[in-house]
């Protein structure tokens, strides 16, 4: 029988497994990627497994979240992780140097290889054919230490493209498309692999914009075969060396097709405050608009923001909407300002803030009170802007610059002859914020700051869990409502005891508090809980807080992995109408745990305030289990497992 891509590539990487759906598989990771938010984390815990340099083909550390220095601890962790870069063994970007995503693409992405990342968006690089995947920042520091990644074997989904797009009609369009038929918790589970005629049609940068919000879908990961367009790609970067042809057999076998038709797709709109909440660009335009960004890791490419600049060539920005406009990399600005491109946006009225990730993530631009702002980004849950009443709408920058010419959202078929952008010979390539290891890693000295605290640790589970419910939550809680990000939190990222005091302070600002004063507890979930990014400090800060479980209808796959990994159950309710029978400030239990997840007894929740029984399922695998039992898998590997 024949593979498809997604099974060619892990069958040549498989440690342990077969590749069957829901069967736990370890496969070997190639490379490595970590962001600031998340890196500073993942290297202390890379440190403390004692490794002495890092044992995959490539590990690169970037810095594109913290970029706002408006204290010591930001610049402070900077210096750490050029530090820990050098010693073990690690590539260091720069800060201004780009985005990771869009970096990784450029300039490491090879087709056929196997790339973890902490955070979400690392499948942009399945649009160069990669196994990309978004994992917390415990399980890419055990990759660095030569680890496998396991995971339960995927659904493969074929979506099928045919036809080519219409003018003004763009890769975000079908993504959103995807997102409106699938919505985000329809990817769970599964890979999306793309097929069919219509991919050769797509380049690589649209290619990585759809693979990069397929993470909203909560995908495992989305890849495109590597074709033709890959390899003119790597040719126009000056790394043609690394490409291989990767595609599936013509009698691949999927677990699921999905046909879009590229012809009969229009320009659509995701409205507030969800990514599926998808409808065509005409069902919504002529409302007024505030504040319009160009930018983040899904439309910040080369081809993107000469587009901006294109329609915005002797025209201004609406007198009442302020345009942000964010490169994905220096090579991208380099390339805009050489060509004139940048100047065009400047007169124009735009605003050209840092190369880096900036408002996509609440770090600066937040919009004004109860506003409207139109982005070119992956996410629009409610209050990630920085604003907690603003209402955000995604689109392409097509749709977004067409919005900022008029003030109202506007569909950009109404702006006149479609823009054609030539791509370069080659791009510009200029490493040098792209810092190689030491070749004297003895030599090097660990930087840390005085924001740097030491890892909590979790000691192993007790034979009964017991405590108060601390908080009830509804469906499709964000990572960003559990540990919420922006200025004023994400510098805190290495300071647990501090980062800590913000958990759950966009749903309930008395959580912290009542956790402390019961000593810890559960949380109750609904569909979907933990869905968005991969930080892990959503499952550490809550560890921190003495959360022992977390019962829920349904979790994302990353969150879930984190509170695996420090140690926190994860369990389904049986019954999902049994979510109605238990409330915040409950008294619960769960008797005799430990002896029933490895014995595979049932599990029971004594509800002892309403004298009531329910029951509850895992899908922990037996080493995750043991993980588990232990306290995490920190403890787990310093026990020589792997």
């Amino acid at each position: 029988m024949g593979k498809n891509l997604v099974q060619k590539i892990l069958s040549l990487h498989l440690v342990s497994g077969e590749l069957k759906n829901g069967e736990e598989i370890a496969f070997a990771i190639d490379q490595t990627l970590t962001q600031d938010a998340t890196g500073t984390m993942a290297y202390l815990q890379f440190e403390a497994m004692g490794i002495p340099k890092v044992r995959t083909k490539l590990s690169v550390s970037y810095v594109d979240h913290n970029m706002l220095q408006t204290g010591f601890e930001n610049f402070d962790d900077h210096l750490f992780l050029q530090s820990i870069a050098e010693k073990y063994g690690i590539y260091f970007s720069k800060p201004g140097n780009g985005i990771c995503h869009q970096v990784h693409l450029e300039r490491f992405a090879v087709p056929g290889e196997t790339l973890l990342g902490s955070d979400s968006h690392t499948p942009t690089c399945g649009g160069l054919g990669m196994i990309a995947i978004g994992a917390g920042g415990l399980d890419v520091a055990v990759a660095m230490a030569g680890g496998p990644f396991y995971v339960s074997m995927p659904k493969v989904v074929l979506v099928k493209l045919s036809g080519t797009l219409q003018p003004w009609v763009t890769a975000k369009d079908v993504i959103l498309e995807l997102l409106k038929r699938v919505t985000v918790k329809g990817g769970v589970g599964k890979v999306f692999e793309y097929g069919g005629d219509g991919v050769k049609t797509l380049t690589v940068t649209e290619r990585a914009t759809i693979t990069n919000m397929g993470a909203e879908l909560g995908a495992l990961t989305s890849i495109f075969p590597s074709d033709a367009q890959t390899k003119k790609y790597l040719r126009m970067q000056g790394r043609e060396g690394v490409w291989k042809p990767f595609k599936a057999d013509a009698s691949a076998k999927y677990d699921g097709i999905i046909e879009i038709d590229l012809s009969a797709l229009e320009p659509l709109i995701a409205r507030p405050h969800s990514p599926d909440n998808v409808c065509s660009v005409r069902e919504v335009k002529g409302k007024k608009v505030e504040q319009v960004c160009i930018g983040s890791c899904t439309n910040s490419s080369y081809h993107d923001l000469m587009v901006a600049a294109m329609m915005l060539k002797g025209r201004k920005v609406h007198p009442e909407v302020s345009l942000t406009i964010s490169p994905g990399s220096r090579q991208v600005l380099e390339m805009i300002a050489k060509n004139g491109a940048l100047t065009d946006m400047i007169l124009a009225g735009a605003r050209v803030i840092e190369v880096a990730c900036g408002p996509c993530i609440g770090m600066g631009q937040a919009p004004p009170s109860g506003g409207v702002s139109v982005r070119s980004f992956n996410r629009n849950f409610e209050g990630r802007s920085g604003t907690a009443d603003a209402q955000v709408y995604l689109v392409s920058p097509e749709t977004a610059i067409a919005t900022a010419i008029n003030g109202v959202i506007s569909d950009p078929r109404e702006f006149g002859e479609p823009i054609v952008i030539k791509d370069p010979k080659k791009f510009t390539i200029d490493d040098t914020m792209m810092i190689p290891p030491s070749l004297k890693p003895e030599e090097v000295t660990i930087r840390r700051g005085p924001n740097i605290k030491p890892l909590p640790k979790k000691e192993p589970m007790p034979d009964t869990l017991k405590g108060d419910v601390l908080l009830k939550t509804g469906d499709n809680i964000t990572t960003d409502h559990i540990m919420p990000a922006g200025a004023k939190v994400l510098p805190l990222r290495s300071n647990i005891p501090a980062i800590s005091e913000f958990v759950f302070e966009k749903v309930d600002k008395e959580f912290v508090k009542r956790a402390k004063e019961k000593g810890g507890g559960f949380l109750i979930g609904g569909v979907n809980y933990g869905q968005g990014s991969s930080r892990e400090h959503a499952a550490l800060a809550p560890m921190y807080l003495g959360v022992k479980a977390v019962i829920a209808k349904s979790f994302a796959r990353i969150h879930r992995a984190n509170l695996v990994n420090f140690g926190i159950l994860p369990l389904t309710f049986e019954n999902e109408n049994d979510y109605n029978s238990i409330d915040q400030g409950d008294n619960i239990e769960l008797p005799d745990i430990k002896n029933k997840l490895k014995s595979g007894g049932a599990l029971i929740v004594n509800n002892l305030t309403k004298n009531n029984k329910i029951m509850v399922n895992h899908a922990l695998t037996p080493r995750e289990i043991d993980i588990l039992c232990v306290g995490g898998l920190l403890n787990f590997q310093a026990q020589g497992n792997n």
